[in-house]
């Protein structure tokens, strides 16, 4: 699953389209740029080809616009092999893993993957590792 760390010409690595994160924290992201420059980078990103030389990130957004904010050519990634749908899920489950989604992001999240990938909420939560209860508690807000 996992290939060797490469450094990929930022130019050919896209977004995520299924980012849970909506927004991103201009301040935060100019106080990773700094340390980027000042240390370098500590953890590479995660991607997945999708194109014969096109990368979709799966991890590392932040640290991806941190590195395009300084004007670099390249970043450390590390390659997987992975289906959309698992680069979705694994987006979502780094993001929450954190704690940092807030509640309306991760609903919204929750419901594009059900969505997108037929799910249903009991599939999902084995997906995330969640309780289905916790999925549709989440998911109520939404239909607010």
């Amino acid at each position: 699953m996992i290939s060797n760390i490469s450094n990929i010409d930022v130019n050919k690595i896209i977004p995520n389209k299924n980012q849970p994160r909506k927004v991103f924290d201009e301040k935060a992201l100019e106080e990773l740029s700094q340390s980027i420059k000042n240390y370098g980078i500590i953890q590479p990103i995660t991607v997945r080809k999708i194109y014969d030389d096109i990368y979709e990130i799966v991890a590392g957004e932040r640290r991806f616009k941190a590195v395009k904010l300084l004007n670099l050519d390249t970043i450390p990634a590390v390659v997987i092999e992975v289906k959309e749908e698992e680069s979705a899920a694994m987006a979502l489950i780094e993001n929450l893993q954190r704690e940092d989604l807030d509640f309306i992001e991760e609903a919204m999240a929750y419901e594009r993957l059900i969505e997108d990938f037929e799910l249903n909420q009991t599939q999902l939560a084995e997906k995330l590792g969640k309780s289905q209860s916790t999925i549709a508690n989440k998911m109520r807000i939404l239909k607010l």
